[in-house]
C-alpha cells in the first residue's frame, strides 16, 4: 500500500519504486516505529481525536504485530516503500477501518524523525556498555602492571622510561572520553519529535508531552521544522564513533607494533591471529589489522553524512533517507570492533622482560641525568647542554650512560658525582615521576583508584 497515492493517475515505475524504497535497511527501525505508533494511538484517545475503542484495537495489533516479528512469524515485506508503510499496511490488512486512523496528526517525516532518535539512544546505551566493559579490563591490566617498565615513544623514538599501567591507563582517559562524549550526545539525542507533522504542525490538539513522557524522552522539539529537517544528532553520534575508531586504531597500530620481532613486547592469542598461506613462520595480527583499517569506514560514515546534509534547504528533503545507512553502518562497526578489540585484550601475553630491555637503550634516562645536574645547582639550558655532549660521547663509545665510568662523566663536567648512577638507573627515573598523572607505581596506582571511583559512580547511576 501507497501511503501517498490518491494524488497520481499512473503507476511508478518499478525501477525508481526499487531505487526510492528504504525497507532494505530501514526495516531494523521496525521496533522503534512500532512503540512509536503505540505512543501515538494511545495519545490521540487521550485527546478525543479517534474512538477508544479504535485505539485499543489498534495497540493491541500492534503489539502482536512486534511479537510477530521478533518470533519470527512474520516477514517484513521487502516490496514495502518502508518500514513505516509495511507496518500500516499490516495494521490495516488485520483490522481494517480503524487502522487507517492511526496516522492522524502524524507525518512520515516526524515519524522517522523520531525513530532514529529512538534508535541512536539505544545505540548510545548499548555502545556505552561495551565501552565500560573495555574500561574495566584497562583498569585490571593496568593494577597488574603498575610497576612493569618499558620505554615511551615521541616519533617513535625512545624518549624516556614509563610504565605499561601508565600506558594503559593513556587509553583508559581516551575511552573515558569517548563514553562521556556518547553520554553528552544522549542529551542532545533524547528530544522527541513527533507531532512536528511534515515541518508545520498539525492542526489537531496533540498531547506531545504524553508521547515524551510515554517513550521516555526527556524534552520535546521547540521547532516544528528543525525537528524534522536536521541529522545533526545522528552527525555528533557518528563524529563520536569516529573518535572511538580513531582511539581503537591507535591501540591496534600500538599491538600491531609490539609484537613484531623488533619490539617483541607483546604476543597476541593464535585466536585473535592468523597465518601466511606461504609463509609458514607468520603470525599475522589481522584482527588487530582489521580494526584499524574498519576506522576509515566509519570515517566515511561521518563524510557522507555531513555531505548530504550539507546543501539541503528547509524542510525535509529525500537526500535524508541516506542518513540511515551511515549510521547503521557506523553503529555495526563500532560495536564489532569494539566486542573483538576487547577479547583481544584479554589474551595479549605482555612481555615484560622485553619491555624493561628495551627500556634501558636508547638513553631514556637521560632527561633523568639534566635533571641530576639541574639539582646541583645548574640552569636547566646548562645541563640539557652537558647531558647532549654526554649522550654524543657515549654513542660514539656504543654504551648505555649507566655503563660509563664516573672519570668519563668528569670529563664531561667535573659537577658529576657517584650519585649519578643512583639517578639514571631506570627504576628511579620512573619511581622520581610521582606528580599526579606521572608513570610512578605510586602515581599510577593513585590514577587506577580515582578511574575505579568514576566506574562505581557510573554505575550507580
Amino acid at each position: 500500500m501507497r501511503l501517498w497515492g490518491g494524488r497520481f493517475a499512473g503507476a511508478p515505475d518499478d525501477a525508481a519504486s526499487l531505487f526510492h524504497s528504504s525497507i532494505s535497511f530501514d526495516q531494523r527501525l521496525y521496533r522503534q516505529d512500532i512503540y512509536g505508533s503505540i505512543a501515538h494511538a494511545e495519545m490521540l484517545c487521550r485527546q478525543g481525536i479517534i474512538p477508544e475503542r479504535d485505539s485499543e484495537t489498534i495497540v493491541k495489533t500492534l503489539n502482536d504485530i512486534l511479537s510477530d516479528i521478533e518470533r519470527g512469524a512474520l516477514a517484513i515485506d521487502a516490496s514495502s516503500e518502508d518500514i513505516h508503510s509495511f507496518v500500516e499496511t499490516e495494521l490495516v490488512a488485520r483490522i481494517g477501518e480503524p487502522g487507517r486512523r492511526l496516522h492522524t496528526g502524524r507525518s512520515r517525516n516526524d515519524q522517522v524523525a523520531l525513530d532514529m532518535r529512538m534508535f541512536v539512544k539505544d545505540e548510545i546505551d548499548g555502545i556505552n556498555a561495551l565501552l565500560l566493559g573495555l574500561l574495566e579490563e584497562l583498569l585490571a591490566m593496568a593494577r597488574r602492571h603498575t610497576g612493569t617498565i618499558m620505554p615511551g615513544f615521541t616519533h617513535l623514538q625512545k624518549a624516556q622510561p614509563v610504565t605499561l599501567g601508565h600506558h594503559l591507563m593513556a587509553y583508559f582517559q581516551m575511552f573515558r572520553r569517548d563514553y562521556e562524549r556518547l553520554i553528552d550526545c544522549r542529551k542532545r539525542t533524547d528530544v522527541m519529535p513527533l507531532g512536528s507533522g511534515a515541518l508545520a504542525s498539525t492542526t489537531y490538539p496533540l498531547d506531545r508531552e504524553f508521547v515524551k513522557e510515554k517513550l521516555g524522552f526527556t524534552e520535546i522539539t521547540a521547532n516544528s521544522l528543525d525537528a524534522v529537517s536536521d541529522r545533526d544528532y545522528c552527525i555528533e553520534f557518528v563524529s563520536f564513533l569516529s573518535i572511538i575508531m580513531m582511539h581503537l586504531s591507535r591501540f591496534c597500530e600500538e599491538l600491531i607494533l609490539w609484537s613484531t620481532d623488533a619490539f617483541g613486547f607483546a604476543e597476541i592469542s593464535d585466536a585473535y591471529a592468523t597465518g601466511s598461506s606461504i609463509m609458514p613462520q607468520k603470525k599475522n595480527p589481522d584482527i588487530a589489522e582489521l580494526i584499524r583499517g574498519k576506522t576509515g569506514r566509519v570515517y566515511g560514515s561521518l563524510t557522507g553524512l555531513l555531505t548530504m546534509m550539507k546543501g539541503l534547504p528547509l524542510a525535509y528533503n529525500k537526500d535524508m533517507q541516506e542518513d540511515k545507512e551511515a549510521v547503521f553502518d557506523a553503529v555495526d562497526t563500532v560495536k564489532a570492533c569494539l566486542s573483538v578489540f576487547g577479547g583481544m585484550l584479554q589474551d595479549i601475553d605482555f612481555q615484560a622482560e622485553n619491555m624493561y630491555e628495551s627500556a634501558l637503550g636508547g638513553y631514556t634516562n637521560a632527561t633523568d641525568a639534566a635533571d641530576y645536574l639541574v639539582k646541583k645547582g645548574l640552569t636547566f639550558r646548562d645541563a640539557h647542554e652537558i647531558i647532549g655532549r654526554l649522550v654524543l660521547y657515549a654513542i660514539d663509545k656504543k654504551a648505555p650512560l649507566g655503563d660509563l665510568s664516573i672519570d668519563e662523566y668528569k670529563s664531561i663536567s667535573d659537577v658529576f658525582d657517584e650519585k649519578i648512577f643512583d639517578a639514571i638507573s631506570v627504576e628511579a627515573c620512573v619511581d622520581a615521576r610521582r606528580v599526579a598523572g606521572g608513570p610512578s607505581e605510586s602515581a599510577v596506582t593513585a590514577a587506577v583508584e580515582q578511574a575505579e571511583e568514576f566506574l562505581r559512580r557510573v554505575k550507580l547511576r
